[in-house]
């Protein structure tokens, strides 16, 4: 019913920047939060950024003033623009957005985007 399609994912050289995309489908409503985590092999899934409708946001400690989440509520998009990347910012980055509709699931995710940084 709900759908999330991630784009944007990549190869960087460490210092550079991508920009992470995520677009929601299906006649639903606007998420009322937005988001990625990500995971590295070997590593737990940790958040790194979230944004509610309303456009207030959270950060992972590690990605703080480097990453920027932003959404357009009326496209249901919300985007990722990473700078200053580091190696160990390397791993799969997965969307996710949560809903409070009772004929909706808590939380749909995306497939995932292979973000990797090289030295």
């Amino acid at each position: 019913q709900v759908q999330l399609v991630e784009s944007g994912g990549g190869l960087v050289q460490a210092g550079g920047s991508l920009r992470l995309s995520c677009v929601t489908s299906g006649s639903v409503p606007s998420p009322n939060a937005m988001g990625w985590y990500r995971q590295a092999p070997g590593e737990d899934r940790e958040l790194v950024a979230g944004i509610t409708r309303g456009g207030s946001t959270n950060y992972g400690t590690s990605v703080r003033g480097r990453f920027t989440i932003s959404r357009d509520n009326a496209k249901n998009t919300a985007y990722l623009q990473m700078n200053s990347l580091r190696l160990g910012d390397t791993a799969v980055y997965y969307c996710y957005a949560e809903y409070s509709d009772p004929d909706l699931l808590p939380v749909y995710w995306g497939q995932g985007a292979q973000v990797t940084v090289s030295s």
